[in-house]
């Protein structure tokens, strides 16, 4: 265990923090993977009756199994890429003025000075039950700096020299902002983030969070964005490093065949709140 934590709770081993999102991921990997699959066998596997796991399904994802399937079928991906285009196009081409204007301007980005990093830091985090699984949230005096699934070790991997503070308190307004986001609202109140990491990446992440609900790209359109032809495994690994899961929307971005792509925090996650948002367009 990390000696930078102050205030950690004690840890049930994983399975008794299994979340209700945990326990439908497989179903969604199923579904996604195209493999028929009854109602019945997917509730099975799940350890919930058919009902309740219809109807938890419909909760977290937004949609019905079947429903689902069809958003994210390979040819239906295809349509919306195509779709999509002139939306992005626009966007990226208002910049503040586009159609997402970055979460309505009440998101506000700013960088972290070598001078910061260098000064060491302390991060207070909190963690929260969602509709996606476990989220843990850190931030600093100036704004939400990480955002996972994966728990605070990941953070910790991320800032190792930090000194990580539990204050549940201190991040609930950026907790409750970000439950909003997950659930395919917007926010209510103004929320700052703190970016750390190359000029690559961060111009990547800017995109990013001009892309708005319910529109897709691929790695190949951000590199042509950027004015980087060719260089769309690097635009890719900036995509994967994005340290702030959803609100920086990399679920957004997925292949030209129309196929999902990769995600750090799991493809079912990546594919829940892509079919929330599809369907809510």
């Amino acid at each position: 265990m990390s000696k930078n934590r102050v205030g950690q709770k004690s840890r049930a081993p994983y399975l008794e923090r299994m979340t209700t999102f945990d326990r439908i991921a497989h179903s969604i990997d199923s579904l996604t993977s195209n493999r028929p699959a009854s109602l019945e066998a997917l509730a099975a596997e799940a350890e919930l009756s058919p009902f309740h796991f219809q109807r938890t399904f419909q909760k977290l994802v937004g949609v019905s199994p079947l429903r689902f399937q069809q958003v994210l079928k390979v040819e239906a991906a295809r349509d919306a890429l195509l779709k999509s285009r002139s939306v992005l196009e626009a966007a990226w081409d208002g910049g503040m003025s586009g159609p997402a204007r970055l979460h309505d301007a009440l998101l506000r980005i700013e960088r972290m000075t070598p001078g910061e990093l260098k000064a060491g830091l302390t991060l207070r985090w909190s963690e929260a039950e969602t509709d996606l699984g476990l989220v843990t949230v850190a931030s600093t005096p100036r704004g939400v700096c990480g955002i996972t699934f994966s728990g605070l070790e990941e953070l910790e991997a991320r800032w190792p020299t930090a000194k990580f503070v539990r204050d549940d308190g201190a991040v609930k307004t950026e907790v409750t902002q970000l439950e909003r986001i997950f659930r395919g609202q917007k926010l209510t109140r103004p929320l700052s983030v703190m970016l750390h990491g190359t000029d690559l990446q961060v111009a990547v992440w800017r995109a990013l969070l001009s892309i708005p609900s319910g529109t897709l790209t691929t790695y190949g359109e951000l590199a042509s964005h950027l004015e980087r032809p060719g260089s769309a495994r690097a635009i890719g690994n900036a995509v994967g490093a994005n340290h702030l899961a959803v609100l920086i929307p990399c679920h957004r971005v997925i292949q030209a065949t129309g196929a999902l792509g990769g995600y750090r925090w799991g493809l079912p996650r990546k594919a829940a709140l892509l079919a929330r948002e599809l369907e809510g367009t």
